[in-house]
């Protein structure tokens, strides 16, 4: 490399020492006023949308949280295991705009990219997936956008998820704003299955056949997985009809004047 060329890698690396000439270029360019002053005015409108997304986060997990607080008083059990939550990183959703060809303008980024805000929910059972999907896609004040099912479609890889793009509005001080976010269902065994996927499929030196094979090796565990998914959703269908044909007696007579 000549010294008239700038490496942005010598920020990445610390052993990487920059010559005089780069120095004065980062100096003169990357840390000049003016700008320093185009990176602030074009990251303030980046930062608010990321607001809004964390804003619309708050509203669907406390939907899930109320359904969730609701459902453990009729089942006698919490259907939701645990919620994740995340927004994609600016840089995940530059590459993204990149691999798509979405124009560089806020309004072409909501339009385009659906999955900037992200809810995991993690089930105990797999009918518990279906009934709290229908029962958030029943309110009022949420619309669907798209629905992908790959628990009963699943991907070639063996990937299992219930996937629900919604809008939900988020009240601001002056507006309401209808943000889009991205829903995932999955039981325990899904999400262990996909966290793992999810961390070997980034491991890019496996010649083509070892690659195979261990691909191969991953799908008969996802299939191995939904057959336990299924046996567990077996066995608990099986205890709730018990219970239903063999009702408990009250422990006390309750209180009538709140009937």
């Amino acid at each position: 490399m000549s010294d008239n060329q700038f490496d942005p890698q010598a920020f990445e690396d610390m052993e990487y020492s920059l010559t005089p000439y780069q120095e004065d270029f980062v100096r003169e360019n990357l840390m000049s006023d003016e700008f320093l002053d185009f990176v602030e005015t074009n990251t303030k409108p980046i930062d608010l949308l990321f607001a809004y997304y964390r804003c619309a986060i708050m509203e669907v997990e406390t939907k899930f949280k109320v359904l969730d607080e609701e459902l453990s008083t009729e089942l006698e059990r919490n259907p939701i295991e645990s919620i994740k939550s995340r927004v994609k990183s600016v840089d995940s959703l530059l590459r993204k705009m990149r691999r798509k060809n979405i124009p560089l303008n806020l309004a072409a980024i909501e339009e385009n990219i659906n999955d900037i805000a992200g809810v995991r929910v993690i089930c105990s059972f797999p009918n518990d997936i279906y009934d709290l999907a229908e029962s958030l896609l029943a309110q009022d004040d949420i619309t669907l956008i798209s629905r992908k099912d790959y628990i009963k479609d699943p991907k070639p890889s063996g990937y299992r998820s219930l996937h629900l793009i919604v809008e939900v509005p988020i009240f601001l001080k002056n507006e309401k704003r209808n943000m889009k976010v991205e829903v995932q269902f999955r039981t325990i065994a899904m999400d262990f299955w996909a966290s793992l996927e999810h961390k070997l499929h980034y491991k890019h030196d496996l010649p083509p056949e070892k690659a195979k094979v261990l691909a191969d090796e991953l799908r008969d565990c996802a299939e191995q997985i939904d057959l336990l998914d299924m046996r567990m959703q077996k066995v608990k269908d099986e205890i709730d009809t018990y219970n239903e044909e063999n009702p408990k007696e009250p422990p006390f007579p309750g209180f009538p004047l709140l009937t």
